[in-house]
C-alpha cells in the first residue's frame, strides 16, 4: 500500500479529542482503550454495550463520557420488573383537557446511559430495538424522532446470572461494539488508590464541564464520511466478515451489518489517530470489539471454554492483509 498523507487539516480535531482523552483519564485509570473505543463509536453513529466484572467504572467511564459533551443526558436503571412504558413512555389522560398527553420516557434524550441492560426481562429489551435502529420511537401510533446527536451506552456484567435475562442476538447485533473492561495492572490499582485518597469526591462528577459540543459533534461525524478508504481495504473488510462464516468454530457468522459497522468504525478510529485514510491496523485493532458480539460459537468451542474474541483474533491472523 502506497503511503499517503492527510488531505483535511485535522490539527483542531485532534487538539479537542486529545483534550477529552486528558480529561478523562485524570479520573478514569487504566482505560485507554475503552475510552478509545467509545469515542470511535460516538464518531461513527452507534451504540456501545460496556461488558466487566462489578467494581471496573464501567458506568463511570460512560457518564463521564456523557458529561464531557454539551448533550441532553439520562440514565435508566434496568430492573426485573421494568416495563416498556417505563422507558419509552406513556400517554396520560389529562382532566382539563379532555385528551390524552405524551410523557416522554428517559430514553428521549441524547446520551442514554443503560445501567445493566440485562437485568430487565426480553420485552423491555425489546424496547430498545426501533430507537437505537431508526433513532426513532412509535408510540400509540405516532413516530417522534430523535436527535442528530443520539447514542446509548449499556452496561452489563457477565457473571452475574441471578436476575439477569440474556441479550438476543437481535438486540446485540444493534450495539455497534462490545467492550470488555478487565481489572486494572498492580500499578494502575495503585494509581486508582493514590487519587481517592487525595480526591475522595473524585467519581462524583461535580466539577466536570462539557468539552466538546452538540456541533462539534456533527462536524466531526462529516469528518469521518470524508476519510478516505482503499479498494483493497474494502476487500480485506469483506474477507474478514466472510472468514466469520467459514470458520468451523462459527456457528453463525457475521453479518453484512457487520461489515458496514467495521467500515464505520475503522473509518472514525482513523481518524481519532489523526489521520484522514485507514490502514490495516485500524481494521484490526477494532475488528474484535465490533465482531465479538455478533458470532454464535459451536457447541464444541463453547465446551473448550474459547470466547468469540479469541476466535476473532484468531481469523484475522489468517487473512491476506493488502500490501
Amino acid at each position: 500500500m502506497e503511503e499517503s498523507v492527510n488531505r483535511m487539516d485535522l490539527s483542531a480535531f485532534s487538539e479537542k479529542i486529545e483534550n477529552l482523552k486528558a480529561q478523562i483519564a485524570d479520573i478514569v485509570v487504566g482505560q485507554a482503550q475503552g475510552v478509545d473505543l467509545i469515542l470511535t463509536a460516538l464518531l461513527a453513529n452507534g451504540h456501545v454495550l460496556i461488558e466487566g466484572v462489578p467494581g471496573v467504572a464501567k458506568t463511570l467511564l460512560a457518564k463521564l463520557t456523557a458529561k464531557l459533551i454539551d448533550a441532553e443526558y439520562s440514565r435508566i436503571q434496568f430492573t426485573p420488573d421494568l416495563m416498556p412504558s417505563d422507558v419509552l413512555g406513556t400517554s396520560v389522560f389529562n382532566l382539563k383537557t379532555s385528551e390524552f398527553e405524551f410523557h416522554k420516557g428517559p430514553v428521549f434524550s441524547e446520551i442514554v446511559l443503560i445501567d445493566e441492560i440485562n437485568r430487565a426481562p426480553a420485552k423491555t429489551q425489546a424496547a430498545l430495538f426501533e430507537v437505537m435502529e431508526e433513532r426513532q420511537v412509535t408510540v400509540d401510533g405516532l413516530t417522534r424522532e430523535m436527535s442528530d446527536v443520539y447514542m446509548v451506552v449499556a452496561t452489563q456484567n457477565p457473571i452475574e446470572q441471578e436476575g439477569t435475562y440474556r441479550l438476543p442476538e437481535a438486540q446485540l447485533d444493534r450495539f455497534l461494539m462490545k467492550i470488555v473492561i478487565s481489572y486494572p495492572s498492580p500499578e494502575e490499582a495503585y494509581m486508582i488508590l493514590k487519587k481517592h485518597n487525595e480526591n475522595a469526591e473524585l467519581t462524583r462528577l461535580h466539577h466536570i464541564r462539557p468539552l466538546l459540543s452538540k456541533q462539534d459533534i456533527k462536524h466531526f461525524k462529516q469528518l469521518v464520511n470524508q476519510v478516505i478508504v482503499e479498494d483493497s481495504l474494502l476487500k480485506y473488510i469483506a474477507d474478514i466478515v466472510l472468514a466469520t462464516r467459514n470458520s468451523p468454530a462459527v456457528y453463525l457468522g457475521a453479518s453484512p451489518r457487520a461489515s458496514v459497522a467495521l467500515l464505520n468504525t475503522a473509518k472514525a478510529y482513523a481518524l481519532l489517530q489523526g489521520r484522514d485514510f485507514i490502514i490495516p491496523d485500524d481494521i484490526k485493532y477494532i475488528a474484535v470489539p465490533v465482531l465479538q458480539h455478533r458470532l454464535l460459537l459451536s457447541p464444541e468451542t463453547e465446551m473448550e471454554g474459547r470466547s468469540a474474541g479469541t476466535i476473532v483474533k484468531r481469523l484475522i491472523e489468517k487473512v491476506e492483509v493488502p500490501k
